[in-house]
């Protein structure tokens, strides 16, 4: 364990509405510790002030939170945020390899010029602390194992070369690789951790457990790409939160921490484990086409994240017990989620792809 800790009073959370950027809002309040957060969201259909109403229902925690609703990519929006914290972690983006593959123009804004106004504005608020007129700014940003590409073999270490392949996680390497310049350009306290494959409660519908959860749950075919022989390592959102917090903390300014999962499966075995969870029949499973560059397996070696003393709290099979409950019992969330235009993204990412099988 490194010796001083660094310990935000104010943390400004960018995507803090999202999956996993809720969940680190949700954590850090938790422990009622006096940090105050300051959420920034777009509000994209990926963001929903629902995912934080545990927050808002607690007086105490609430009281230590801000919402505004703004672009990263708008400096107007971000510079005087970034004046008021100590820190700043960056969650918001693009976040679905799908959606990336239909429109990548919003993950380039996101994931690049998004990081860029971030950074502008750390930049100017570290030159501030150079001068004596603040304390020191920290930034953390949020990656993802994608980065790294496919795995045929073994474990990635933080060293490992990028090798993005879909436009995704080529915004999110662009994203890290910016972070990186302006280590070294601007002498700026940055860190990057970069996330195995999350599930959990919340987590939007057009992700694999959740989509393939609310389909069987209405009985509805479950479109798995290819072979379904794909393999991952699934991270529970909480341990993510926490570990994404705990590299805030204690992590060395410029370096990159891999943030592995606690299971490493195949999207056949998890679609089995949540049809048998749910006392759904195999026949749901429908295989259709893959996606382009489907990356064949994600796999990261943990030690620089072990060596900063965290270990992640929840097993795979525990955590799957537990998204599947938090579906069941919150069916009003999701269909409320699943409604509008995410029938019409579903249509056109499977529609076609069904009907080869028979199904819609």
């Amino acid at each position: 364990m490194p010796g001083e800790a660094f310990v935000p009073s104010h943390v400004l959370v960018t995507g803090g509405a999202g999956f996993v950027g809720s969940a680190y809002v949700r954590e850090v309040l938790g422990r009622r510790d006096g940090t105050r957060i300051t959420v920034l969201d777009k509000l994209t259909y990926a963001g929903n002030r629902a995912n934080l109403e545990p927050v808002a229902a607690d007086p105490e925690q609430a009281a230590r939170l801000r919402f505004v609703v703004g672009d990263i990519a708008d400096p107007a929006v971000v510079e005087p945020l970034t004046a008021e914290v100590d820190a700043i972690v960056n969650f918001a983006a693009e976040s679905h390899v799908d959606r990336s593959i239909l429109d990548p123009e919003a993950f380039l804004r996101t994931g690049v010029l998004g990081v860029h106004v971030l950074l502008e504005a750390i930049q100017r608020e570290t030159e501030r602390a150079v001068e004596g007129k603040r304390a020191r700014p920290r930034f953390l940003q949020v990656s993802t194992d994608e980065v790294y590409g496919s795995i045929d073999k073994g474990f990635a270490s933080e060293d490992a070369p990028l090798a993005p392949r879909s436009p995704y996680a080529a915004a999110k390497g662009s994203g890290e690789l910016l972070v990186g310049s302006y280590v070294i350009t601007h002498d700026i306290d940055a860190l990057v951790t970069r996330g195995s494959n999350t599930y959990g409660p919340y987590q939007h519908p057009e992700k694999l457990i959740p989509l393939f959860l609310t389909n069987a749950m209405d009985d509805q075919p479950l479109p798995l790409y290819g072979d379904g022989l794909q393999r991952r390592d699934w991270l529970f959102v909480s341990d993510h939160a926490n570990a994404v917090d705990h590299v805030l903390r204690h992590g060395t300014p410029g370096q990159a921490y891999n943030l592995p999962g606690s299971g490493e499966r195949t999207n056949l075995e998890v679609a089995k484990t949540l049809l048998a969870a749910l006392g759904k029949p195999t026949t749901l499973l429908r295989h259709v086409t893959d996606r382009p560059g489907h990356d064949r397996r994600y796999a990261m070696d943990g030690a620089r994240l072990q060596a900063l003393g965290w270990r992640n709290q929840v097993a795979f099979d525990a955590g799957l017990r537990r998204t599947v409950a938090w579906f069941r019992d919150n069916s009003e969330w999701w269909r409320q989620v699943r409604s509008g235009d995410f029938e019409a993204y579903y249509e056109r990412q499977y529609g076609e792809r069904l009907a080869v099988t028979g199904e819609r």
